[in-house]
């Protein structure tokens, strides 16, 4: 049998009165079991949010890679069709899903390309009739990782 064994680093830091209080609270409520989990990932995301910035805010010429997501009816499925086949952006993955309780579809695409040909694309998508809402979730950057 292999064991693993994870070595850990212990890091404190000061802060006032009122966020020691309220991270309890903060930790709760976002599902975290601990602390640390939770200050990881918080670090993590706000560094990616302060260097990156989102898909707005992203130099033209940044190349990319995420998720987008988009809620839909069905008259605007050859919109969507277009977009796939067009080859402005990278498209290895897309996902349908008809949302029965709320009345409409979701496609997911797995997207990589320069931040200004996503941005055209979601754009694009936003000024369509019956587009309802279009999501772009950018994937963590990683020196390495799993894949």
């Amino acid at each position: 049998m292999l064991f693993a064994f994870i070595m850990s680093r212990i890091i404190s830091f000061s802060s006032d009165k009122e966020f020691a209080k309220q991270l309890e609270s903060l930790v709760k409520k976002s599902g975290y079991m601990n602390r640390s989990m939770f200050l990881r990932d918080a670090s993590i995301h706000f560094c990616d949010a302060m260097t990156r910035g989102d898909i707005f805010s992203m130099a033209d010429e940044i190349e990319i890679e995420g998720t987008m997501v988009i809620y839909y009816q069905h008259n605007v499925e050859n919109k969507l069709l277009e977009l796939r086949h067009s080859h402005s952006i990278e498209i290895s993955s897309y996902s349908h899903n008809c949302l029965i309780s709320s009345h409409t579809c979701v496609d997911t695409m797995q997207i990589k390309g320069t931040a200004k040909l996503i941005r055209d694309a979601i754009q694009k998508l936003q000024n369509t009739n019956d587009i309802d809402k279009i999501e772009f979730i950018a994937a963590p950057e990683r020196e390495e990782g799993c894949c």
